[in-house]
């Protein structure tokens, strides 16, 4: 009888199951014939887009932005000219009159123009090969983008070659060079490494201090024309404007690079001009530094050499003094109410204002107690993690977790919290308003 119970049991579960898949292929047969429900079924309503590319509102937007982004003039400009290339080994005639020309057709970009910059940032475009590599280089983008966005800066994140033989540390001119063409409205190009991570994120660039200079770079003069040293400039972080002197600079620069048949031969040149050049091949900051040493008279007037401030300082200078610089500024604020107050993400550059009084004694660079412009973490290679081996254990990654989370501290404040240990990026805790008072 057990037998008998059991295997009844089991023709009636067989057939339940049959019955049930039939019942769905059905059913599916009937949708698949008949079609979707008219509730998802395709249709031809006009929607029109709410960003105005395909609306006819598109010009009321451009006019209440105060950037044309919807228009493009029929008006023939350097667009149109079928000689012209991006490359960054093609020369480039004229490009001053053909940007003026340009801007000329699209003059909603002219309010503000000298001080449009576009960031330029990037990395390999193959995963990386550190564990840890890819997401930090995430937080490193994360952290340039939060700048941007709080101080109305574009920016552009490369991860192509765009010269097949430039890579590594010439990849850098390739993209300048195309940047300049994709962006005729920016006066500025300001390139950024993607190991340098912004840690004053008030803190705005004094476009006015360059505004006869070309190319700024941070540096000491002393050990360019004295020393010839090949770390008087640091050139991952470098700003230029976008002009024909800068065409004409970047293609003399770009000739010592791995693109050229002459590679080898400009390797040994750098090495015979600065002698603490630690490996022979040629690289773009030694390029750098031999065209300030070399033609000077023909370049260095239109580069400032920026040592006033942290336009990037090194990372073991810094790191180890962001708890210190904390608790500067949190005392800064107790004493002042207008300085702790909560106030929109929008308002920052107004605060940055108000504090700079309270921050005239603090001073600039090594041993100051104000924020570090930018943190640059050279030498850490987080993406390949072979940094140098003169930097001990994890080092480099404990000093950009850091550095990454000092700086995120401004942003995520402006949304109600902070992390209370910059070694946790997962714990944040809620900040009151008023706080501290």
């Amino acid at each position: 009888m057990a037998g008998q119970s059991k295997a009844s049991w089991s023709r009636r579960a067989v057939y339940t199951l049959a019955g049930s898949t039939l019942a769905l292929l059905t059913v599916f047969t009937l949708w698949f014939f008949n079609g979707p429900p008219t509730s998802i079924a395709r249709t031809t309503t006009y929607v029109p887009a709410s960003d105005g590319v395909t609306s006819p509102n598109c010009a009321m937007r451009a006019e209440r932005s105060g950037v044309g982004s919807c228009a493009d003039p029929p008006n023939s400009t350097f667009y149109d000219d079928p000689n012209l290339s991006y490359s960054v080994e093609e020369p480039m005639e004229n490009w001053d009159e053909k940007r003026r020309e340009w801007l000329k057709h699209h003059p909603s970009f002219g309010a503000g123009g000298n001080d449009r910059v576009l960031i330029l940032t990037g990395s390999q475009p193959s995963p990386c090969r550190n564990p840890s590599g890819d997401h930090l280089l995430l937080r490193l983008f994360k952290n340039k983008v939060d700048y941007c966005r709080i101080h109305g800066y574009d920016i552009f994140y490369g991860n192509t070659f765009l010269h097949p033989k430039m890579r590594s540390y010439w990849a850098k001119l390739p993209l300048i060079r195309a940047a300049m063409m994709a962006h005729p409205e920016a006066e500025w190009i300001w390139w950024i490494d993607s190991d340098a991570v912004f840690t004053d994120m008030e803190f705005k660039l004094p476009l006015r201090r360059y505004r006869d200079h070309n190319l700024v770079v941070h540096g000491w003069p002393h050990l360019i024309y004295e020393e010839r040293s090949w770390v008087a400039v640091n050139a991952g972080v470098f700003l230029i404007r976008n002009c024909q002197w800068s065409m004409d600079f970047m293609r003399v620069w770009a000739r010592m690079g791995p693109q050229s048949p002459e590679f080898k031969k400009w390797g040994r040149i750098q090495k015979s001009s600065l002698p603490n050049k630690m490996f022979p091949a040629s690289d773009d900051q030694s390029g750098l530094i031999y065209l300030l040493l070399k033609e000077r008279e023909t370049w260095a007037d239109k580069i400032h050499i920026e040592g006033e401030y942290y336009f990037q300082g090194y990372w073991l200078d810094i790191v180890g003094t962001l708890g210190n610089i904390t608790e500067m500024y949190r005392r800064m604020e107790k004493e002042v109410r207008t300085l702790r107050r909560q106030h929109p993400e929008a308002a920052v550059e107004g605060y940055a204002a108000a504090r700079e009084p309270y921050l005239r004694k603090a001073g600039y660079g090594k041993g100051s107690w104000r924020r570090p412009f930018v943190t640059h973490f050279t030498g850490c290679q987080p993406c390949s993690g072979d940094h140098n081996p003169t930097y001990k254990g994890d080092s480099c990654w404990v000093g950009m977790e850091r550095a990454l989370n000092f700086a995120d501290n401004q942003v995520l404040r402006r949304y109600g919290f902070v992390h209370p240990d910059l070694r946790n990026l997962s714990h944040v805790s809620p900040v009151p308003f008023d706080s501290p008072a």
